[in-house]
């Protein structure tokens, strides 16, 4: 009987751990999404001043995951106009369909210059979401981990 409540205690702490780290999982989504599109900047500003790659083959080359990859096909396809992920704010929403609509526009130096713009914005908001997916995911994981061990001490 005591090895059943030792196990039934572990499950108990083990399963609100778990729900921490998914309750954080839209900071991590966000931070990586950040993290991507900062990344495909710098490599798109790189391919402008140099190769010069046509956007679909440039998009097809790049290697993304995730959302990114999926609104970054969409978008430069003319497929959609509209970012609808749950963990950006609207703000953040408008300034990423903003930043995909410009992508193939004009001349690239029209382009060289707008998403030259983009890479210091983009730098700091990446760092920002990394530094608050690593905040908030250690934070909810430990008010999971101690809402488990609050709910094994109550029953007890």
């Amino acid at each position: 009987m005591l090895w059943l409540k030792i196990f039934l205690a572990c499950a108990i702490v083990a399963f609100g751990t778990l729900m921490g780290y998914l309750a954080a999982g839209k900071y991590r989504a966000r931070a990586r999404f950040f993290t991507q599109m900062q990344d495909f900047n710098e490599k798109y500003y790189a391919e402008l001043g140099y190769a010069r790659k046509p956007l679909p083959v440039l998009v097809k080359s790049y290697e993304a995951k995730g959302d990114f990859q999926k609104i970054l096909e969409r978008f430069s396809e003319k497929r959609v106009s509209e970012i609808t992920l749950s963990y950006l704010t609207k703000e953040e929403k408008s300034q990423c369909s903003d930043y995909f609509s410009m992508l193939g526009r004009g001349d690239a130096h029209s382009q060289r210059d707008y998403f030259g713009a983009r890479r210091s914005p983009l730098g700091e908001k990446s760092a920002a979401c990394t530094k608050q997916a690593k905040e908030k995911g250690e934070l909810y994981l430990k008010l999971g981990l101690l809402g488990g061990l609050a709910f094994v001490i109550l029953i007890v």
